[in-house]
């Protein structure tokens, strides 16, 4: 693909979050610069507090800049009504947050099926578990979440978000609390929807071990962007 001809999948633009409680004022992010194309695996590190999870909500739409702008495909995510920016994050972005999404009440199968019914697209129990199988989790698609392991539920949760179809995944701290044969399972379960459904990634962490999985690396510190690389192929 011709990146120079492409449109941006995100634009930022000297973008501001300022949290404000009673007299106490926390700058979370602090001029923002920042594109991110289609197809893209960007891994953003940095340190607790450094703005991480603040600017993984900006792009999910979820919360709006106080200055600058955050652009989605062109539009102006600071500035769309919240249905519009509802049906973005519904239909368009898929998120897998450190604490896996999944529902408690409801079984694994259910839960695949679910997160893409969710996003507006129909899959069958046949096709659900298809999935399940692909990650080896074949066998536990009729047991809740609390039946699994950590890893178990996280690579369920990618599973679920990737039939959806996403063009976009947003990832917060998944490997957080998993062993490191854990996360290598989920990370290599992100990478392949990267690479075989051309889905780009946004993933934030402070592992830096990470970053072997992404095409370019950006790294936060106080809310600002300190550095980045672009990896070799």
């Amino acid at each position: 693909m011709d990146l120079s001809a492409a449109q941006a999948v995100y634009e930022l633009r000297d973008v501001i979050r300022v949290y404000r409680e009673a007299d106490v004022e926390t700058i979370a992010l602090r001029g923002i610069e920042l594109t991110v194309m289609p197809g893209e695996f960007v891994v953003v590190m940095g340190r607790s507090g450094s703005g991480k999870s603040t600017l993984l909500n900006l792009l999910s739409g979820t919360d709006r800049p106080t200055a600058g702008r955050v652009s989605y495909r062109g539009l102006d995510l600071g500035r769309a009504e919240d249905e519009r920016r509802a049906t973005i994050r519904g239909r368009e972005i898929g998120i897998v947050f450190q604490s896996q999404n999944l529902f408690g009440m409801l079984s694994m199968l259910e839960n695949v099926m679910l997160a893409a019914r969710l996003a507006g697209r129909s899959v069958s129990s046949a096709e659900a578990q298809q999935r399940l199988e692909a990650i080896g989790l074949g066998n536990r698609s009729r047991h809740r979440p609390s039946a699994l392991s950590g890893g178990e539920q996280q690579r369920a949760a990618v599973a679920g978000v990737r039939a959806a179809e996403p063009k976009v995944l947003l990832a917060d701290e998944i490997t957080g609390e998993l062993d490191s044969t854990s996360s290598a399972e989920v990370l290599r379960l992100v990478d392949e929807t990267h690479r075989r459904d051309g889905t780009t990634v946004v993933l934030v962490t402070h592992d830096s071990a990470i970053a072997a999985y992404a095409d370019r690396v950006v790294k936060l510190r106080d809310g600002r962007v300190v550095g980045g690389m672009a990896l070799p192929v």
